[in-house]
C-alpha cells in the first residue's frame, strides 16, 4: 500500500509540473490529438474502400482500433519511466542513485515520468470504441464488460512488460534496440485492426511473442459476438492472463538484468 501511495503522489506531482506551462501542454496534446486522429482516419478510410475486411464489419474496426489505443496510451501516460526515462539513466549513470534507495529501482522508474499529453490519444480511443459499439450494435452484459476490463488490465501489464523489454536491453547495450519497438510501437499500429486479416507469420508473431492476439483481440472478438478463429467463448477470460504472465516473465529478466548492471561510480 505504501508503494500505491507512493506512485499516486509521484503522479501527482509529475502532472503539476507538466501543466506549469499550459501553452506548451496545450500545444502539444493538440500535437497528439492530430497524430491519433490521423490514425484513425486509416480506419475511416478503409471502411469508406471495403464494406467488410474478412468477417469485420466497419463497427469491429472501430472497435479494435479503440481499445487498442485507450489500452496502449492509457499505459503509455503513466509507465512513460520505462520506455522515456530508463534508457537515458543508464547512459548518464543516473541509475546508481536508484540503487541507494529503499525501494525497488521499478517502482523508482515507473515514479519519475507521466506524460499527461497521451489524454487526447485516449479520447480518440474512446470515441472509437463508442462508434464501434454503436455500429456493431453491441449488447452488453455483466461477462462482456468483465471481458472489456480485464483485456485493458492485462493488456496493460503486457504493454508495461514490452516496454521493460527495451530497458533490459538498455542495461546490456547501453542504447534501446529498433527491434523492441517493433513489438511494443509497430505492435500498436498493427493490432488496432483484428489479427486474422494478417498473413501466419505476423499472426505467430502477435500471438505467441508479443500476445496481443490473445490479451486484447480474444475478449474484443468475444464482446462483438464474433470469436476470433472460432474460439471457444471462454477463453475471452482465459486469454488475457497472458499479458500478466509476460509481464511477470519480463520482470524477473529485469532483476536478473540488473545484475549485471555496473555502477559508474557517480
Amino acid at each position: 500500500m505504501n508503494t500505491i501511495r507512493l506512485y499516486l503522489r509521484s503522479m501527482r506531482m509529475l502532472m503539476k509540473c507538466q501543466l506549469e506551462y499550459p501553452v506548451f501542454f496545450i500545444l502539444q496534446t493538440l500535437a497528439q490529438l492530430v497524430m491519433e486522429g490521423g490514425e484513425m482516419m486509416a480506419v475511416i478510410l478503409i471502411i469508406d474502400r471495403f464494406d467488410q475486411v474478412n468477417q469485420w464489419e466497419a463497427g469491429d474496426l472501430f472497435f479494435f482500433f479503440g481499445i487498442m489505443s485507450v489500452t496502449f496510451y492509457l499505459t503509455e501516460c503513466f509507465g512513460r519511466g520505462l520506455t522515456g526515462n530508463f534508457p537515458s539513466l543508464v547512459r548518464t549513470g543516473m541509475l546508481d542513485t536508484l540503487l541507494l534507495r529503499p525501494r525497488g529501482v521499478m517502482t523508482q522508474v515507473l515514479c519519475s515520468a507521466v506524460d499527461p499529453r497521451r489524454i487526447t490519444c485516449i479520447a480518440v480511443g474512446t470515441a472509437s470504441l463508442i462508434i464501434g459499439c454503436s455500429l456493431a450494435r453491441v449488447q452488453w452484459t455483466l461477462l462482456k464488460a468483465a471481458a472489456m476490463a480485464e483485456a485493458v488490465a492485462f493488456g496493460s501489464m503486457l504493454i508495461l512488460g514490452l516496454f521493460a523489454v527495451e530497458a533490459v536491453f538498455c542495461i546490456y547495450s547501453v542504447k534501446s534496440v529498433e527491434l523492441v519497438n517493433a513489438l511494443s510501437y509497430g505492435g500498436r499500429s498493427a493490432c488496432e485492426y483484428p489479427i486474422d486479416i494478417y498473413p501466419r507469420p505476423l499472426r505467430i508473431l502477435f500471438t505467441a511473442v508479443a500476445p496481443f492476439a490473445l490479451v486484447l483481440h480474444a475478449p474484443a472478438s468475444y464482446i462483438l459476438d464474433k470469436p476470433i478463429y472460432g474460439w471457444p467463448a471462454w477463453t475471452a477470460f482465459v486469454c488475457p492472463l497472458a499479458g500478466a504472465a509476460f509481464y511477470g516473465l519480463i520482470y524477473c529478466i529485469f532483476r536478473k538484468a540488473m545484475r549485471y548492471y555496473r555502477s559508474t561510480g557517480s
